[in-house]
């Protein structure tokens, strides 16, 4: 009887196998030209020195006119093709806000006042302690101080206090760190969804700053926890059109007009999940830039699935019974999430994956058509196709649900769930937080490739690819994570007994 193989030895030889196949198919062209290379030489080699000589020197005989016009066609060629190559954009560095500690919300806070503001329905009050419990969330996370009243006071005047704070605090934390000046803006981008006074967030900063009359602003409002990338993707068409310039992206999200009072189960959810955030991103297209800055733009992908009104419904601003504005997330919103992250992949898969994954799932499709339906899909193995990965700290479920589909392991979701477990949900820019935490912890090199992946109502699903342009220092002095990076990662429980 013969001697059964050891454990895991055939994952281990399959292992073995992939591998090899991945690199003839990503190395194939190499593979390929690399004997055509050597045949060329050895008949090169073996033709006599005279035959040799008296062939080139033919060439370079030729007919004067035909000489000239090849040349002509050359610089012709090299012309259009640098002309039409789109401007490099660079993230010549960015800055996260990080709250005081006076506006820390510790687990007991949150319920206290919550059994104050909600005394005549404890149904509610038990569901968001056990929301909380489920939550991800630390003890360190933060909200405005009008949330801290009770009642909380959400007034005009708190959030547009909010908005400066956190706003203005970022943009003087980046200032300082690049040494921009304000009359060097040449374009501003500021993106919240919920709060959108008027005049708005973006002429407030000019206002600020005293920034140029001629300054091309944006203000972005009502696109959701996705809106950062949005704005990111608007900066970039606007730099292809505008040389030598300079632009400010300000993600953030105004929780002070936005904290819901109601009893409505699916609307108390974002009171248990959202907290105080902001960052500040300069991008440019200047080509001195390149040498300071920390990433280059790769590539940026958008999906929209808004044409279904279950995903436009998912994320959706109303009154409750009684009145009160709050946000409701619907009981299918990862279900859509999930679709929409579908078909980013299809279309961001072709741009980022290496060959032998493109090629796996090519044939996995055709044999899915041809064959047999029931065949499992292919999942494209995208941790070749990037070192790291920023998942929008939505919640819990999110980042559970991406890191299965993507089939991620715990270490590469780590960023996401180390943001969500000190900062909260801080909406469009949670995904600068994470990145904050992968530079504190020393891991980003250069060419590390990032893939960020933000969701948001709509719904949308947005994606953006950067290449690390330098090796980076470990936790510079104005990271957000400076304080606290020793400690994580945490052992987040599955549910805190609170």
């Amino acid at each position: 009887m013969p001697p059964y193989p050891p454990p895991g030895a055939a994952k281990k030889l399959l292992k073995y196998v992939k591998l090899v196949y991945q690199y003839i198919v990503n190395n194939f062209l190499t593979l390929l030209l690399i004997p055509i290379a050597l045949a060329v030489a050895l008949q090169i080699l073996r033709t006599p020195h005279e035959i040799l000589l008296n062939k080139i020197w033919s060439l370079l005989h030729m007919d004067l006119i035909m000489l000239l016009s090849c040349l002509f066609l050359i610089i012709i060629v090299a012309t259009v093709y640098f002309m039409s190559k789109p401007r490099s954009i660079y993230l010549v560095d960015y800055t996260c806000y990080k709250p005081p500690v006076t506006c820390r919300v510790p687990f007991s806070t949150f319920m206290e006042h919550s059994r104050l503001i909600l005394k005549d329905n404890p149904k509610s009050v038990e569901f968001q302690m056990r929301i909380l419990e489920r939550s991800g969330l630390g003890e360190e996370t933060c909200l405005p101080p009008a949330i801290h009243f009770i009642p909380p006071t959400p007034t005009m005047e708190a959030a547009r206090s909010e908005a400066e704070e956190v706003i203005f605090s970022s943009i003087d934390s980046l200032m300082t760190k690049t040494g921009i000046k304000p009359k060097d803006i040449d374009i501003l981008i500021v993106n919240c969804s919920l709060f959108s006074p008027t005049p708005s967030l973006s002429a407030m900063v000019v206002n600020k700053y005293k920034l140029r009359s001629n300054i091309k602003s944006f203000n972005l409002s009502g696109m959701g926890c996705s809106a950062g990338l949005i704005s990111i993707d608007l900066a970039r068409d606007l730099l292809q059109v505008h040389p030598d310039s300079n632009t400010l992206v300000v993600s953030t999200e105004i929780i002070t007009p936005n904290y819901y009072r109601g009893s409505e189960r699916a609307m108390l959810l974002p009171n248990c999940l959202f907290r105080m955030g902001a960052a500040a991103i300069l991008l440019s297209n200047k080509r001195r830039d390149n040498r300071r800055a920390k990433y280059k733009l790769s590539h940026l992908v958008r999906t929209h699935k808004g044409s279904d009104d279950k995903a436009y419904k998912c994320v959706y601003e109303q009154e409750d019974p009684q009145g009160k504005v709050g946000i409701n997330l619907s009981k299918d919103l990862m279900v859509i999430a999930g679709e929409a992250l579908k078909s980013n992949i299809t279309t961001i898969g072709p741009l980022v994956l290496p060959a032998s994954e493109q090629l796996l799932f090519l044939l996995t499709l055709i044999g899915r058509k041809i064959f047999n339906p029931k065949w499992k899909p292919y999942i494209p193995d995208f941790k070749q196709a990037f070192e790291h990965f920023c998942i929008h700290a939505g919640g819990r479920a999110v980042i559970d649900e991406l890191q299965k589909s993507l089939q991620l392991s715990a270490e590469h979701v780590e960023a996401s769930r180390m943001t969500l477990h000190r900062f909260g949900n801080t909406s469009s820019s949670s995904l600068w937080y994470e990145m904050a935490y992968i530079e504190a912890k020393g891991r980003m090199k250069k060419g590390d490739r990032v893939w960020q992946i933000a969701f948001g109502s709509g719904f949308k699903c947005n994606s953006a690819v950067w290449k690390c342009n330098k090796t980076l220092k470990k936790c510079p002095e104005d990271s957000p994570w400076m304080d606290c990076i020793e400690r994580y990662p945490v052992f987040i429980p599955e549910v805190v007994k609170l």
